[in-house]
Formats: structure tokens, C-alpha cells, sequence
């Protein structure tokens, strides 16, 4: 069915489309009479407003994309939902895009967005090394940009962070004090700037003890859940004995812990875990996971207050906040 224009109601009116337009914007100008004719036209009609062609108007869309790496992680969705929280406070609408932790997909994302004539981008990265020159564009062009959790190091756009560092050295310490050794690093993809950062933790706090760094113990193998059950795998091959496990994330471990308890390792009482990035799901698995866990909602909200920030002063400079993160000591180190 066709929509319903200003020209259809200026003709059952019988009044011109500008004094349509005036009357339903509410301009003093136009007879109270008339208005009520033009919204009673309107409503028995069925006019609905043209978002595209007000905002054509106007040149503001209202609307806020969100890019995220991959959309079903509960981290992401409670990002979002912080986001959302800021905006919906200043009436603002938001679309969502999964970069489905594929850079040519975030590239994709990043200019439909554009197509799309957005106000403004969040946005987690698949990767700090590629696609910095197309967020260093779109900045240029005029869209506001924030970015959150994985960022692109180095260029000048404001961000959201946790310290990856510090939390990572703090984790491994009380591994360490617990009497663990030989402790395996499951490390994330090696285009995610915060895995440099947790590895660097990682890295120093065996330096602090005087445990010798072992690379036997270092395995790269992305960020999900079989690929958790594909590190200990590819670390019983090694054949580098290993009594704790230091995660890049919640769902890297929550993969580990599985194939562990295939093979008949008990945790912790064999093989202590640990991982980053956890969130209420690290709280429910068996035993329940210890881990760093990032603030996610806030960082949607401080992400946004950023983003509304930029937009009212497209001038200000580049602004980087970092959050306190939590680490929760549970079952699997105790």
C-alpha cells in the first residue's frame, strides 16, 4: 500500500502541501482551525512522518550505529543495552551491525553505516592494525567515532577501555601465589590489541616471580569456545606440562574447562582457570570461572556520553576514559 504524503492531506484539506507541513510542525502562523483539520486529515489518513526525508531536512538521521565484533557474546549485549540507556534519554534510535570478528565484514559495516547517513559510530574492532584508515576517514568527513574495548592503538580517537594490562598482571600474581607454576596462556587473535596488552601482563608478572617465560605455553588460537578446546588440545601435543590456564577470554576458557574435564583433568585441584572479559555467565558454569570482568554496561554508557559529547562539539579533542574492571577469585583458582 502506498504512503500517505502531505500533498494527499493538502488535497482532502484543500489547502497547499507548505501549510500541511506548517501546521504539522505546529507553526504559530497557521489558524488553530486549520491545524486541527490538517491532524484530523492526518490521523484518518493514516499519515506516519518521513524519518529519511526529515532528516534529509534537517541533516541529522538521530540515529547511532553500534559495530561490535561478534553480536552473541553477553559482553557485547550488555554494552549495548548501555548504550541504548544514554540514548534513549535524549531520543535517539540505534542500529546494530556483527562484524562476526571479520575485518572485511567490520569494512562493510562501517560504510553501510555511512550510507546509512548515521549522527555517529561506536565501535569494538576485529582488529587495531586494519580499518584505522577508514575510521581516520570517516572522523575527517565528520562522523563522530568512539571506540570501545578493542581499539585501534595509536590513532586519535576518543575510546573506552579497561586496563588489560594491569588486570592481567594482577590475575596472574594471585595464580601465581597460589603456588601455580607453569602456567598457560591462551592468547587471543594477534590483531586484537588488548591480547598484546594481557599477554604483556602476563609476560611480567612470570618475570616479577622469577618463572622462566616458556613459549611452549603460549597458544594463539582466536576467541570462541572450540577454539578453547582446540588450545589444549594443541597443548597436549606440546607435551608442556601446565597446571593453570590464563585465558584471553570467558568463552576461550569456558572451552578450555571442557576439553580439561574430557581429558579427565579436575579443576582446580589439577589445572587452575582463569580468564578475562568474564561476565554472570563466568558466575554459573562449574566451577565457576575467576575472571576479570570489565564493566560492560558502563563502558555502553560512557561509549555513548562520549559519542553525545562529539556530537555537540565536533571540535573537542580525542578522549580516552578507562573504567576499573573486577576480579572475581571463584572455583576454578580456589
Amino acid at each position: 500500500m502506498r504512503n500517505v504524503t502531505i500533498k494527499d492531506i493538502a488535497k482532502e484539506v484543500k489547502v497547499s502541501p507548505s501549510t500541511v507541513s506548517r501546521a504539522l510542525a505546529d507553526d504559530p502562523s497557521i489558524s488553530r482551525d486549520t491545524k486541527e483539520r490538517v491532524t484530523a486529515a492526518a490521523t484518518r489518513l493514516g499519515y506516519r512522518p518521513n524519518p529519511l526525508a526529515r532528516s534529509l531536512k534537517s541533516g541529522s538521521t538521530r540515529t547511532i550505529a553500534v559495530i561490535v565484533p561478534r553480536l552473541t557474546t553477553p559482553f557485547s549485549s550488555h554494552v549495548i543495552r548501555g548504550v541504548q540507556h544514554v540514548l534513549k534519554r535524549h531520543n535517539l534510535r540505534l542500529i546494530i551491525a556483527d562484524s562476526e570478528e571479520n575485518v572485511a565484514t567490520e569494512l562493510e559495516n562501517l560504510r553501510m553505516m555511512e550510507e546509512y547517513m548515521v549522527d555517529g559510530i561506536l565501535i569494538s574492532l576485529c582488529s587495531y592494525r586494519q580499518n584505522g584508515e577508514e575510521v581516520m576517514r570517516l572522523q575527517r568527513k565528520g562522523v563522530p567515532i568512539v571506540c570501545f574495548d578493542r581499539i585501534p592503538h595509536g590513532l586519535e580517537v576518543s575510546q573506552v577501555v579497561v586496563d588489560d594490562y594491569h588486570k592481567s598482571f594482577f590475575l596472574m600474581e594471585s595464580l601465581i601465589r597460589s603456588g601455580r607454576r607453569n602456567i598457560a596462556h591462551l592468547q587471543g587473535s594477534d590483531e586484537i590489541y588488548n591480547s598484546h596488552e594481557r599477554l604483556r601482563g602476563y609476560r611480567d608478572a612470570l618475570k616479577k616471580f622469577g618463572i622462566p617465560f616458556n613459549p611452549e605455553l603460549v597458544i594463539s588460537n582466536g576467541v570462541t569456545m572450540e577454539q578453547g578446546k582446540e588450545a589444549i588440545a594443541m597443548l597436549m601435543e606440546r607435551n608442556a606440562p601446565f597446571d593453570a590456564i590464563f585465558s584471553f577470554s570467558e568463552t576461550l576458557a569456558f572451552g578450555a574447562m571442557h576439553r580439561l574435564k574430557k581429558l579427565g583433568r579436575r579443576i582446580p585441584d589439577d589445572v587452575a582457570v582463569a580468564g578475562f572479559s568474564g561476565t554472570e555467565l563466568s558466575n554459573i558454569v562449574y566451577p565457576s570461572l575467576t575472571a576479570v570482568e570489565p564493566p560492560a554496561f558502563e563502558m555502553g554508557e560512557k561509549a555513548a556520553e562520549l559519542l553525545l559529547e562529539k556530537l555537540r562539539n565536533p571540535q573537542a579533542p580525542a578522549t580516552t576514559v578507562t573504567l576499573d574492571a573486577k576480579i572475581c577469585m571463584r572455583e576454578t583458582t580456589l
